[in-house]
């Protein structure tokens, strides 16, 4: 009998145990429900509303190493002049970032003009600097804004070794249309049928290269790319114009006189609700100074032998730009 009473009583204790796991379990599956449509649109989580404190910034940062460089150099050169700034670096890509950013989550990160246009305008059409410049203004909209873009730009850019620049006498990328079948072509497979990509280059300079000749690499333009083209498997290929690999292998970006490629001049983004003089002032201070060579210098600095921590070579850079002192 005591046997008996025991099962009994081990069964229900048994079944509450199994109840209260079973509600533990629907509970914890609607909170990460929850969560999950909330980190949807703001990973970071946002804020009931966006301090007017214009003093403290929250700078944040992309995920790959050049984006939290020049974050770090955008929050270093605020706090010598007397902001308070926490940073939140690797947040992600702009699905993840600009939500944040319109609530206040995260307050200022360092952006590419062209990228951004596309993202905040899906048929925009603009690719020369100065109509990027201008088509951001209406996109942007109330909510966020830009300091004045930077001289320097990470865009995407035909590459050659200086042997092939030599022996074509090449400059521009309508140079090397003339020799199109010639020409092995790398880049990521999206290329092929990007409207900046192949079509684009056989549209604006009848560059026409050939799906035989196209070498599909994953690596966007880093060092497997850098390998074939220095290996002479291709002839040329898509390199982002920062890359650290074009001043080691003394290659030769062909220039872009109509532009197929978007401007991609790095600018910060901030939420307007921390506009103020002061801010634009050490901003635009800095971006002034940051052209495509010092993006390099920089990106050399954090991603070649010396492996930098982004955050001591943003200091340094700073330090030889002489903006390791307050802006008068």
């Amino acid at each position: 009998m005591h046997s008996l009473i025991t099962t009994r009583a081990d069964g229900r204790r048994t079944a509450r145990t199994v109840l209260r796991i079973l509600a533990a379990a629907v509970a914890l599956a609607a909170a990460m429900a929850a969560s999950a449509c909330g980190g949807s649109s703001d990973p970071l989580g946002s804020k009931s509303e966006c301090s007017g404190d214009t003093d403290h910034l929250v700078v944040g940062s992309a995920n790959f190493p050049e984006s939290e460089t020049v974050a770090d150099v955008y929050a270093e050169a605020l706090r010598v002049n007397g902001f308070q700034i926490d940073t939140k670096l690797n947040i992600g890509s702009r699905e993840a970032y600009i939500p944040s950013l319109r609530q206040c989550a995260i307050d200022l990160i360092p952006e590419y003009t062209g990228n951004l246009l596309q993202y905040l305008d899906k048929s925009a059409t603009a690719t020369a600097a100065a109509e990027v410049n201008s088509a951001l203004t209406t996109a942007l909209g109330d909510q966020l804004a830009i300091g004045t873009p930077a001289p320097g730009e990470d865009s995407d850019a035909v590459v050659v070794t200086k042997a092939t620049a030599d022996r074509w006498n090449l400059k521009s990328i309508a140079d090397l249309a003339a020799h199109s079948a010639d020409v092995k072509f790398a880049a990521p497979a999206e290329f092929a049928e990007r409207p900046g990509g192949l079509p684009g280059l056989k549209k604006t300079y009848n560059l026409d290269i050939s799906a035989a000749n196209f070498v599909p690499i994953a690596d966007g333009g880093g060092p497997a790319t850098v390998r074939a083209l220095t290996d002479d498997q291709v002839t040329a290929a898509d390199i982002f114009t920062t890359s650290p690999a074009i001043t080691a292998n003394n290659l030769v970006v062909l220039e872009d006189p109509k532009h197929n490629f978007a401007a991609q001049n790095i600018a910060p983004l901030y939420n307007t609700a921390k506009k103020s003089d002061k801010l634009l002032s050490v901003l635009n201070a800095v971006s002034a100074k940051l052209s495509t060579a010092e993006l390099i210098s920089l990106n050399t600095s954090v991603s070649g032998t010396s492996k930098t921590e982004p955050a001591a070579a943003a200091k340094a850079w700073l330090q030889t730009q002489g903006l390791d002192k307050p802006i008068a």
